[in-house]
C-alpha cells in the first residue's frame, strides 16, 4: 500500500493530558499536508474546525476510562458534533462489560449513536478484557449501530494486537489504536482486518510506506 492509499486510513492523534492548542495545530498541519485524519481532545474541536476545515476531525467521548454516565456521554457527543467533529470515539464502560451488564452497555451506546448524525467508534480497551468480553462488547456496539470498534485508548497497559483486530473484525470495522508506530505495524493491522489506524506517529508510518 503506497502513501496516498494509506494516508486516509490514519487518524493522526494527540490526546495527552498536556495537549495544548499548539500541539493540536501541529497534528492538524501534518494531517492536512499528508492527507490524514486527526483525532484530538474535545476542547479543541471548535478551533480545529476553523483552523483546518479540510481535515476530518475525530474527538473522544468519555475519555479515557468510559465511566461517565450515559447522559453525560450523550451530551458530550452532541456538543462535540455541534462544535465541528466529524467522528466520535467513545470509551464504553469496561466495568459494565466485565460484570455482564451488557444491556446497559448497549443502551448507553445506542443513545449516543441516535443523538448524532456522525459515525461513532466504540473503544473497547482490549487490554482489560478477555476474548469473551471483547466479543460481548463488540456485539453490544453492533447492536447499538456503532460504525466501528476501536482497540484502545492508549492509556491502559497494552494496545492493538493482530489477534484482537482479527476477533473484532468479525463484528464491525476496526480501528487499530495503541502502539502502532511504523508502516510494518500498520500494515499488519490492516492485513488482520483493520480499516483505520489510530496513531500519534502518523507521519512516521507514512514515511515508511512506498511512494
Amino acid at each position: 500500500m503506497d502513501r496516498d492509499e494509506l494516508a486516509p486510513l490514519i487518524d493522526h492523534t494527540v490526546l495527552g493530558p498536556e495537549t495544548a492548542i499548539a500541539d493540536v495545530e501541529d497534528v492538524l498541519d501534518a494531517a492536512a499536508d499528508h492527507g490524514m485524519n486527526a483525532c484530538i481532545p474535545p476542547y479543541a474541536v471548535e478551533h480545529a474546525a476553523d483552523y483546518a476545515p479540510e481535515v476530518t476531525v475525530a474527538t473522544v467521548i468519555g475519555f479515557p476510562h468510559g465511566q461517565n454516565g450515559p447522559d453525560v456521554k450523550r451530551r458530550e457527543g452532541v456538543l462535540a458534533w455541534k462544535a465541528g467533529a466529524d467522528e466520535l470515539d467513545v470509551v464504553l464502560n469496561v466495568a459494565n462489560v466485565k460484570t455482564g451488564r451488557l444491556e446497559a452497555v448497549e443502551a448507553e451506546l445506542a443513545e449516543l449513536v441516535a443523538a448524532v448524525p456522525i459515525p461513532v467508534k466504540v473503544i473497547l480497551e482490549t487490554a482489560l478484557l478477555t476474548d469473551d468480553e471483547k466479543r460481548d462488547a463488540c456485539e453490544a456496539a453492533r447492536e447499538a449501530d456503532a460504525a466501528m470498534v476501536k482497540t484502545s485508548t492508549g492509556f491502559a497497559d497494552g494496545g492493538a494486537t493482530v489477534a484482537d483486530v482479527e476477533l473484532m473484525s468479525e463484528f464491525l470495522p476496526v480501528k487499530a489504536s495503541g502502539g502502532v508506530g511504523s508502516y510494518d505495524e500498520a500494515m499488519a493491522m490492516l492485513e488482520a482486518g483493520a480499516e483505520r489506524i489510530g496513531a500519534s506517529s502518523g507521519v512516521e508510518i507514512l514515511e515508511g510506506a512506498p511512494e
